[in-house]
């Protein structure tokens, strides 16, 4: 045990001098390593572990266009329906979903213009304010909701089921009230009198895609009709006790009664911020 006490304290002394001459080998040869080029392999540069602090900086930021595809999902989704004129969602909305329909658009010309004005001043001299649509078309589906990976075959089953459906024209001249399932939005409509064949036709081939995506299908004994203005709530009795009236100023607009005509050139699909095109043919 002396021997060994010794032989540690011996070593200790000895190390401390070699350190000394090591770290002066060590100086040398870094300043030399320095001097020389990166690929000498006989003395490499030692390099000095990076501090959490340089290895943030060193980090490239992220472009704002990628930031944007991913959202926090912490932030909350609020429904506020003062945005929408009082609107109310019929589904919640949830990061992902797509609110989907399919139908034919309507392109109003002057004289509806003029006659949809005609329409909405009757309707508030009888106490009902309505508001003009934003935008007008014939639904030949229910409101879905899509996935955003089902968005492309979705669409392209919809094209193919659409591929032997012929080009025609419908037309509309009966006011009708209808009501959401809901019952948070009234509409006034105008109901078509020719065409009804070829619009059903159009429904069971958009239906075979909503089977086939396990969606919801059209109404049994649909309507069709395109929808002018629209009012928050279930106002179904105070229309309809007007509608006569307002029937009337369809009947003798200018020189006869008034018919919504629509082409029936093409359909749509719009998906969310989406709106796909499906030319009939000819």
């Amino acid at each position: 045990m002396p021997n060994d006490s010794r032989m540690l304290v011996g070593y200790s002394s000895s190390s401390s001098e070699d350190s000394e001459a090591a770290s002066d080998v060590e100086k040398s040869c870094s300043r030399k390593c320095q001097e020389e080029d990166d690929g000498n392999d006989d003395c490499p540069v030692r390099k000095k572990p990076k501090t959490e602090e340089q290895v943030t900086k060193a980090r490239l930021p992220l472009p704002d266009c990628l930031l944007a595809m991913f959202p926090d999902d912490e932030v909350p989704q609020t429904e506020d329906s003062s945005l929408h004129s009082g609107r109310i969602r019929s589904f919640k909305h949830e990061r992902g979903n797509w609110a989907t329909y399919v139908y034919l658009p309507y392109h109003p010309e002057e004289e509806f213009r003029e006659l949809l004005d005609e329409l909405l001043s009757a309707a508030r001299a009888h106490g009902v304010v309505l508001t003009p649509q934003d935008e007008f078309h014939l639904s030949l589906s229910q409101t879905v909701v899509l996935r955003h990976h089902w968005i492309q075959p979705f669409t392209q089953s919809l094209r193919s089921d659409l591929a032997h459906c012929k080009r025609f024209v419908c037309s509309a001249g009966k006011l009708r009230v209808y009501c959401n399932a809901e019952r948070t939005r009234t509409f006034l409509g105008m109901e078509v009198c020719t065409g009804h064949a070829q619009l059903l036709d159009l429904v069971q081939a958009v239906d075979r895609t909503m089977t086939e995506f396990h969606l919801d299908t059209f109404y049994k004994d649909p309507s069709f009709h395109v929808s002018l203005a629209w009012c928050v709530g279930d106002l179904t009795v105070q229309i309809e006790e007007c509608i006569q009236v307002l029937q009337c100023v369809v009947d003798d607009h200018e020189e006869g009664p008034f018919l919504l005509r629509l082409d029936g050139m093409e359909l749509r699909c719009r998906t969310g911020n989406k709106t796909f095109h499906f030319p009939l043919k000819p």
